[in-house]
């Protein structure tokens, strides 16, 4: 149980199964069994083939919740079997720590190195450092660093400047590597348009997106959803104070009008901060002079 005044991280595992709920409930079950350990979520899609789980609590108990989400999932994720929609280097593939509650970022960056650690001492899974824990302004970025996948991970290891941060320097033959680090709270945020053309979703994602001169703090991509027949512009928002929701969602549908798309419905993965949604209210509903203070929750629990 996370108690009042106690340091709070976030950590938000992203797993490399999202079809096989025995698989994803064994991993939910490890993370659950963790003393301290809060699951505050958990998430599966079947077209990205990929579950997202949202835990809190301070360092020592996230980092048991970690080492034990690994070892109930490399014995039951092998990526050579693998296949899905979403980018993915490891069976457990990206484990970010956010600060939450009286906690520093530096705090998680050396939360997220001592992780890296032991995973790779304990299981033999070579792990990049990215984000805030990343000393290498090359391996910043996770999907610098995801290029390739976990098809083109031997042969990324073995060219200069790829040896991992910790660990082998070589896949883990089933598991292949994980990339762990430390960022601020990021909004996983997907927009479902109503066509089944690929390459309107690439495009849209393209224009979005800040690698290709779409807004800062956007990273896209456009991908179909092959059981609904319809495509996804999948979005994280990295920064949803600089770049809110609402801007990045009528963006998309500028953008759709010009393929004569519209947009079928929008959905957010996992959890979200109450402050992005108030903000795309205000925008929404053109609200004047709004403050949190008028929140009956708030009110109710002291909070404004």
């Amino acid at each position: 149980m996370i108690q009042a005044g106690m340091p709070v991280i976030e950590c938000v595992p992203n797993v490399s199964e999202g079809r096989r709920m025995e698989v994803v409930n064994a991993l939910v079950d490890a993370v659950r069994r963790t003393p301290s350990v809060r699951l505050l979520d958990y998430s599966s899609d079947t077209a990205h083939n990929r579950s997202v789980l949202t835990m809190a609590g301070e360092a020592t108990s996230l980092k048991a919740a970690v080492v034990a989400l690994f070892e109930a999932a490399l014995p039951r994720i092998d990526l050579r079997q693998h296949t899905g929609e979403h980018p993915r280097l490891g069976a457990v593939d990206v484990v970010p720590f956010v600060p939450i509650a009286d906690v520093t970022m530096d705090e998680c960056v050396q939360l997220a190195k001592e992780t890296a650690a032991e995973v790779a001492d304990r299981f033999q899974v070579p792990v990049y450092l990215y984000e805030e824990a990343s000393g290498n302004p090359a391996r910043k970025n996770l999907e610098d660093i995801r290029r390739g996948e976990f098809e083109g991970l031997e042969a990324k290891m073995s060219a200069p400047g790829w040896a991992p941060d910790f660990g082998p320097a070589r896949p883990h033959p089933t598991g292949g590597a994980t990339v762990m680090g430390a960022r601020m709270p990021l909004i996983a945020y997907n927009i479902n348009l109503a066509t089944n053309r690929l390459d309107v979703a690439k495009k849209i994602a393209a224009a979005i997106r800040f690698s290709s001169g779409g807004f800062r703090y956007v990273k896209a991509m456009g991908i179909a959803i092959e059981d609904r027949g319809i495509v996804q512009v999948s979005i994280n928002l990295t920064n949803y104070e600089k770049t809110p929701m609402f801007r990045v969602f009528e963006a998309v549908k500028q953008e759709a009008a010009r393929y004569g798309v519209t947009i079928l419905e929008s959905e957010i993965v996992g959890l979200v901060p109450a402050a992005a949604l108030i903000g795309t209210a205000e925008h929404a509903l053109q609200l004047a002079s709004f403050t949190p203070n008028q929140i009956l929750e708030n009110k109710l629990r002291g909070t404004s």
